[in-house]
């Protein structure tokens, strides 16, 4: 399956150790303006990026329709490089991995299919490429990182403690 990643999974799953596990399920594009951001910072996720793109294992795309991106951008109030990733999706009919509320939002109104950092974690953990412990720690380290509502943690908690995905 081919995923248009935006910067907070990608970041979020890079954090967590779940970015390799998740490539060995999924194909992940990014656009370039999602891979600048990904590595403006010198941390040990950038440099991760960096080496998955590097590698190949990570497919970067130039988006090509300013005008379309510059539109999504005023129209969702998001950022340059959350609009490239749904113009990305949106182009090619591709999932979008995204885990900030307006991109989330974004992802709704334009009928795009969306996965969080959340939603790959229960899958690793439903296919037991994760122990059940391991999951729940790398849930724990999600909630540091990310901006997860409590009842999004506690349905994720409550599904990894009965092994539902």
């Amino acid at each position: 399956m081919i995923i248009v990643f935006d910067s907070s999974t990608l970041i979020l799953l890079a954090k967590t150790d779940l970015l390799r596990e998740v490539l060995a399920e999924v194909e992940i594009i990014i656009s370039q303006e999602v891979q600048a951001e990904c590595l403006a910072k010198k941390t040990a996720d950038a440099e991760l990026i960096s080496l998955l793109v590097q590698e190949g294992r990570i497919n970067v795309r130039k988006t090509i329709d300013a005008k379309a991106i510059k539109q999504l951008q005023m129209d969702f109030r998001i950022a340059k490089a959350e609009a490239a990733a749904l113009w990305l999706a949106r182009k090619h009919q591709y999932p979008i991995a995204i885990d900030d509320g307006p991109g989330i939002k974004a992802s709704k109104v334009l009928g795009l299919r969306f996965l969080t950092a959340v939603h790959f974690l229960l899958r690793l953990a439903s296919q037991n490429t994760l122990s059940p412990e391991l999951a729940q720690e790398k849930l724990t380290t999600l909630v540091q990182y990310g901006r997860y509502s409590k009842r999004i943690i506690e349905d994720a908690m409550s599904r990894l403690q009965e092994g539902r995905k």
